[in-house]
């Protein structure tokens, strides 16, 4: 393990969120596009708290994207900056939670904030242990030709380069097979 769990998560859970906007190899489809989508999500990720069901969170959440994807392409002083902005912006005060059979894990805003705040400043928290781990190479973008998600590579060995959206490992590794065929 190269964080602590509950970071590990959140990553997850941001390079998912991250991943739901449309992309090459989905056919350039929104994958949170109705409140039912943002449930689905919500439940599969495992965020707790307040939620409104309602228009304005899921506007929140999809808006919430773009500015979370950047920190994938952003240099140190770029990635510092943004989680920053949304550490500040959100008046996060870190604490100490156990909840929901999960063991002790941080939490920096209430459990009634708005759940894109929730998911922001979970995020964010995260990425704080990525910077001062100096590990952002770690955040990488998928590298099969036809696909543009993120991916964040726990490997021990640094290895992973394809995202799980899309079979574009398998899709990479048949054309090079094909390729070495066609050669021989």
């Amino acid at each position: 393990m190269l964080f602590a769990p509950d970071t590990e998560s959140a990553l997850r859970s941001a390079v998912a969120l991250v991943n739901t906007l449309p992309s090459i190899h989905s056919g350039q489809q929104d994958r949170l596009e109705t409140p039912a989508d943002l449930d689905r999500f919500v439940e599969q990720e495992q965020f707790s708290g307040a939620r409104t069901h309602d228009a304005a969170e899921l506007a929140a959440v999809q808006a919430l994207r773009p500015p979370l994807r950047e920190l994938w392409l952003a240099s140190e002083e770029g990635a510092v900056e943004r989680v920053n902005a949304i550490l500040q912006g959100a008046k996060a005060l870190p604490q100490l939670i156990k909840h929901d059979g999960l063991d002790w894990h941080l939490h920096a805003t209430s459990q009634q904030a708005p759940l894109a705040e929730r998911m922001a400043v979970e995020a964010a928290m995260a990425m704080v242990d990525v910077i001062r781990s100096q590990e952002l190479d770690r955040l990488r973008i998928c590298a099969a030709s036809d696909c543009a998600d993120v991916l964040i590579d726990l490997s021990k060995n640094r290895s992973r380069r394809f995202c799980d959206t899309g079979n574009c490992a398998n899709r990479a590794h048949v054309a090079a097979y094909r390729a070495r065929k066609a050669a021989d």
